[in-house]
């Protein structure tokens, strides 16, 4: 591989450095003025999610090897779980069944929502050796603190936590080359 100017697919990666994490920042700002079942919080968060997606991929293409292929797995069900759990509030919000009290095939969300934090903690790991140590360190703690914020609905911690995840990730987006050798991009 080798260097080249960034294409429209890498400006759109490296984008999402910032806007993946200030559109969750809305979201669990919403849900913690606004309750954890509010519509308007979940919308923001399904949008964040999808966002996610694509910084998951923005990571994938900065990141080498197993690990990246690794998060690029992880990132894929972390990002299904993510979206469900926007989507279960919003049915939430309309009086629907809240999955996670549910039985069955509904258990499946659960699971699924544990690979996003895993997914911010593997793209700490894949940016330890191009990044400061401090926002490796920021991004590692923000993954762990993740599920204690979300699954306990502690809406000042995921605020914090979401406050970290731009802080982290704007770092990272500073820092991204305007050129890349990733094969995500066009030729």
């Amino acid at each position: 591989m080798t260097a080249r100017s960034a294409t429209p697919v890498d400006r759109v990666l490296t984008a999402s450095l910032f806007v993946a994490p200030v559109i969750y920042l809305i979201a669990d700002f919403l849900y913690a003025a606004r309750g954890w079942d509010d519509p308007l919080a979940a919308v923001f968060h399904v949008l964040g999610a999808t966002a996610y997606i694509v910084l998951m991929l923005r990571l994938v293409a900065l990141g080498r090897g197993v690990l990246a292929a690794v998060l690029l797995v992880v990132g894929v069900l972390g990002a299904a779980g993510n979206v469900a759990y926007g989507f279960n509030t919003i049915h939430v919000s309309l009086g629907d069944t809240d999955l996670v009290d549910a039985s069955g095939a509904a258990t499946l969300i659960k699971p699924l929502g544990l690979f996003f934090p895993l997914t911010l903690l593997l793209g700490a790991a894949v940016l330890h050796r191009t990044q400061p140590l401090w926002t490796v360190v920021l991004l590692a703690a923000a993954s762990l603190a993740w599920p204690v914020a979300h699954i306990a609905n502690i809406g000042w911690l995921a605020v914090v936590v979401n406050a970290a995840l731009v802080t982290a990730f704007a770092t990272v987006a500073a820092r991204t080359p305007a050129t890349t050798t990733s094969d995500l991009g066009e030729d």
